[in-house]
């Protein structure tokens, strides 16, 4: 019985470690590119919080049109003001939406941010801080909502391949509930 014992907690300190490396691995590869990911190329973009220079390279590379800021208007901050300074010199047109990773939108904060994105200039480069939980919820909703994907691929906007971690009871799990509770108006009823 003992060795049974043994073998089973190596075995989970095996799938732990696995777990462990698979996780840093998703983790490391979130910072090393700012969280960058089509949504829909050539349309839609997502990222963490963009450096000016980032600004610069992604309206190069990808003719950025509009930002679409998830971390709210924040003037006074330096990160805030370089990203509205940098966007006006580009001539890139900047919005701000105000949301929590850790508070569920209202149905009609959730439309509005749809509308927000329908309308803004493409391509469109989406953020919030680390490009994981806000950005990950606003992209499934682009692609549901503006470009009518389905929605497991909507749906997979927030997971851990961009450093979502949707555990229930912990603050970022949220933005799961707010896209299942838009499914039906999304036109998904199987989940």
């Amino acid at each position: 019985m003992k060795v049974v014992w043994r073998l089973s907690a190596r075995t989970w300190l095996a799938a732990l470690g696995l777990v462990a490396l698979f996780a840093g691995g998703a983790l490391a590869s979130v910072h090393l590119d700012n969280n960058f990911h089509a949504i829909v190329t050539n349309e839609a973009y997502r990222s963490g919080q963009p450096s000016p220079d980032q600004i610069r390279a992604y309206r190069e590379k990808y003719r950025i049109a509009s930002i679409i800021n998830l971390r709210g208007a924040q003037p006074g901050s330096d990160w805030y003001d370089a990203e509205v300074q940098t966007a006006k010199e580009l001539g890139i047109r900047h919005f701000d939406f105000s949301m929590s990773p850790r508070q569920e939108l209202t149905p009609e904060q959730s439309r509005a941010l749809i509308a927000m994105m329908r309308s803004a200039p493409k391509p469109v480069l989406i953020h919030c801080r680390a490009g994981s939980d806000r950005t990950g919820l606003a992209a499934a909703l682009y692609m549901a909502a503006v470009a009518g994907i389905d929605e497991e691929t909507s749906e997979s906007q927030l997971s851990i391949r961009f450093g979502h971690f949707a555990v229930p009871i912990i603050g970022p799990y949220a933005m799961d509930q707010t896209f299942e509770a838009m499914e039906p108006s999304l036109g998904f009823f199987g989940s």
